[in-house]
């Protein structure tokens, strides 16, 4: 990009230093699908796998504008960065469209890259048909997600069906199961694998946006890299604030629609809305679908008896991916 125009270059410093934390998670299932499918390891899987870390990165770019997220893993948004750019600079036009417009960009950037690196990865062209068959829905699922969390946030009025619908296509599909798909694709895995994996990667997969739903409610700032309470300035509509619109009393469910989505909330006002969330019995009822689904998940793995290595490398996965604090 520098021959285009230095000017370009914050452009790749913030995709940078965003790609500096993170996970690793989609990576790591997508390799140890091609594992479970018998593959051999060597560097082009490595490449292929790690592709979806910019598929991440654009998700992230592109969610954080969206929610007007101020921080994410502990540093400023991309579109916060940027609009900090501008008002330093005495720039024309709004710093908060520039700011906007600009994460878009890198979002974009990111979005193309991760196929050019999948691409390029030196995979057999046969092998680069199977996995980018996968990657193509992966990436519809993952859009559609994600307007679906939008809208959900913009009725409001969550219920547990829809909440399991939005928690399916934007996390446990597209953190889950379809880059486990993806790995097991570029070995050759039979229809049976992938219904192993799916089961596994399904159940794992609404145990891990769960986890992240309490994270957001009830995390530790420090650890989580974002504003504590953050979701409920936010007004995300998840499983818990379902829980809560069937469970809480009338004045704790009335002080949870009047205060759910503020932007200005105060750490006191969030206090109130987690003890909500509390006595209502929502914190208990996401920890023990937790648990379900964990059991659910770890249960599938019992047909990968015959590859342990794989299945011993899932089963840590799993952990990580519910027993984690960010």
């Amino acid at each position: 990009m520098v021959e285009v125009s230095p000017d370009t270059l914050p452009l790749i410093e913030s995709l940078v230093g965003l790609l500096v934390g993170g996970k690793r998670l989609r990576p790591a299932f997508a390799y140890w699908g091609f594992q479970a499918a018998g593959g051999q390891d060597c560097d082009e899987v490595v490449t292929a796998c790690a592709s979806l870390e910019f598929l991440q990165a654009c998700a992230l770019i592109h969610d954080d504008v969206m929610d007007a997220s101020n921080t994410r893993r502990g540093k400023p948004a991309i579109h916060k960065q940027f609009e900090t750019r501008h008002t330093t600079n005495d720039w024309n036009g709004s710093a908060k469209l520039f700011g906007d417009g600009a994460a878009i960009l890198v979002g974009d950037l990111a979005l193309s890259w991760a196929d050019e690196m999948l691409l390029t990865s030196g995979l057999t062209s046969e092998q680069l048909v199977r996995a980018k068959a996968i990657y193509d829905v992966m990436r519809t699922e993952l859009m559609c997600g994600q307007y679906l969390d939008l809208l959900e946030q913009a009725r409001g009025g969550i219920t547990h069906e829809r909440a399991e619908t939005v928690i399916r296509f934007k996390s446990a599909k597209y953190t889950i199961e379809r880059p486990l798909h993806l790995g097991a694709a570029i070995a050759g895995a039979t229809p049976k694998l992938n219904q192993t994996l799916s089961e596994y990667g399904l159940a794992l997969g609404e145990a891990f946006q769960l986890r992240d739903d309490l994270l957001g409610v009830f995390g530790d700032s420090s650890v989580t890299g974002k504003p504590a309470g953050d979701d409920l300035r936010e007004g995300k509509q998840t499983t818990l604030i379902a829980f809560a619109n069937l469970n809480a009393d009338a004045a704790d469910k009335k002080f949870l629609v009047d205060n759910l989505g503020d932007s200005s909330l105060t750490s006191e006002t969030i206090s109130k809305l987690q003890n909500v969330l509390v006595n209502c019995g929502a914190q208990d009822f996401v920890e023990n679908r937790i648990t379900d689904y964990l059991e659910k998940s770890l249960s599938a793995l019992d047909a990968l008896a015959d590859n342990p290595e794989a299945k011993t490398a899932l089963t840590e996965l799993a952990i990580l991916a519910t027993n984690r604090s960010a």
